[in-house]
């Protein structure tokens, strides 16, 4: 070893929601901490600041940019209102990013002060392990190394976009999000490669603010989630502008003289293929854990080899009983920026605050930001079924129209929709519940609590719903799937 390792209680590897939760509240029972943070840039050379993926190249700039795109879809409500306003005018991209990317830059400084303000250790540093004690820290621009060593370990390192190596063209000429939401200038004919949320939010935002979208799909929108409510977010989505490929996997991305990129896509049930050019192809197919160069091996930490992600158990604890992980990297856990924050808090105030409660994983609500937004806590249908038994399990569901989009004839009265899913051999306790309309993350985050707590059906029909609201629906469900289908709100 070159030089003396800096000597930590805990020492974080990645910068992350996850990470630095879990640092912050280390630090909150006066132990020393350190973090090392270092963005590797994009296949197009994107990098960002300190916080992760959910602060700069997701969750953030995702929703800013989703509620962007609905402002555009508001004028003609607004017309409908009463409002006189432009149909006519022009989204700016530029004005949108440098909005969004203000917003992105004062909570990186925020999470930056929020160290230094704990007496925390941050270095702008990638992390290797050089055996099960030792980390060595590395700058490849400052071309700074030195080392580390800490009683306990916590990876964080979150995950990066899939881009695919069997597609000529695809790490050349695809752009991912790591990309999209600092772009300078505007995407233009966009296609969206993949079926996963942040295939369809993006998809949906580059649709609302006027741009030509196309989703190619291998299989099925929106893999790991209720598919009924799937079809009916594709549908909308269809509806609006849209336009969705089935079936169909990449061949080839060759960038023209124009600047253009033609595509070429095979139809995986006919065999035929097909192209267009588009000005951009955004590759939103899934994302893998961020481990590379960590050096895990050496540290004793072991990979599932199906994943490629750290095997944990129930205390986030890797194989070395001194490392732990959480977040995106850790084997059979969420994939979602809440769960890491919390998994974080609660491994710290176990390591070093005597605690004892275990992170849950189980009825954690969810919300897809699509044009029509999509909200689910507990089991999606399917997974109802295969658990429980289809015999034993009732669905009610509805559908309804928000009063507010009475004012345009255009709205539809089928489009938005709840569902509740009910276990018959326990007195109805409540399953899941699912959530198709405006502002899905506010409705369906109260009702995750009653879900974890074990609601009955009869318990929430006894609840008086808030009139006249969206989030009512839930209250007034009475018909049972199967039986009552396309039965729609009458009356007030």
């Amino acid at each position: 070893m070159e030089q003396e390792a800096q000597e930590f209680d805990c020492f974080v590897i990645g910068g992350g929601s996850g990470g630095l939760a879990a640092a912050k509240a280390a630090s909150g029972h006066g132990v020393t901490v350190g973090v090392c943070d270092y963005v590797k840039p994009s296949t197009q050379g994107t990098k960002w600041g300190l916080g992760g993926t959910c602060v700069n190249v997701g969750c953030i700039p995702k929703k800013l940019m989703h509620f962007a795109s609905m402002m555009g879809e508001f004028r003609a409500d607004q017309e409908a209102c009463g409002w006189k306003v432009d149909p006519n005018s022009q989204h700016s991209w530029e004005d949108m990013v440098a909005k969004v990317q203000k917003h992105i830059k004062s909570i990186n400084w925020g999470s930056k002060t929020g160290l230094i303000e704990r007496g925390i250790n941050y270095f702008n540093m990638l992390g290797s392990f050089q055996d099960k004690e030792t980390l060595k820290l590395h700058n490849p621009v400052k071309n700074k190394t030195q080392y580390v060593k800490a009683k306990k370990y916590i990876i964080a390192t979150g995950g990066r976009p899939i881009i695919p190596d069997d597609v000529p063209g695809a790490k050349e000429h695809c752009i991912t999000s790591d990309d999209i939401f600092s772009l300078k200038t505007n995407p233009g004919k966009t296609l969206v490669v993949g079926a996963s949320y942040v295939a369809l939010e993006c998809a949906g935002f580059l649709t609302g603010i006027g741009n030509d979208t196309t989703v190619l799909v291998r299989s099925i929108l929106l893999r790991g989630f209720d598919q009924d409510m799937a079809e009916k977010v594709g549908k909308y989505m269809e509806e609006h502008g849209t336009k969705f490929l089935y079936k169909c996997v990449l061949s080839t991305i060759e960038k023209q003289e124009d600047g253009k990129k033609k595509v070429t896509w095979k139809n995986t049930e006919t065999g035929e293929t097909f192209s267009n050019t588009f000005d951009t192809i955004l590759l939103a197919i899934g994302r893998q854990a961020d481990l590379s160069g960590l050096e895990l091996e050496k540290a004793g930490v072991e990979i599932n080899p199906k994943s490629k992600k750290v095997i944990v158990d129930e205390t986030e604890a890797t194989s070395n009983p001194n490392v732990f992980a959480i977040g995106d990297i850790a084997h059979g856990k969420l994939e979602l920026t809440p769960t890491a924050i919390l998994a974080g808090r609660l491994l710290a105030n176990r390591l070093f605050g005597n605690a004892k409660q275990l992170m849950s994983y189980k009825n954690v609500a969810t919300t897809v930001f699509t044009p029509l937004e999509y909200g689910a806590v507990g089991y999606a249908e399917e997974e109802a079924e295969k658990e429980f038994g289809k015999d034993n399990i009732i669905v009610y569901h509805r559908f309804f129209k928000p009063l507010e989009w009475n004012f345009l004839d255009s709205h539809k009265d089928d489009s938005c929709y709840v569902k509740v899913i009910c276990d018959k051999t326990k007195d109805e306790k409540i399953l899941g519940m699912h959530y198709l309309g405006p502002n899905a993350g506010e409705v369906i985050q109260g009702y995750a609590v009653s879900v974890k707590l074990g609601i009955t059906k009869a318990q929430f029909d006894e609840t008086v719903g808030i009139h006249p609201t969206s989030s009512e629906e839930f209250m007034q469900i009475i018909a049972v799937k199967g039986i009552d289908d396309g039965l729609k709100k009458d009356g007030c």
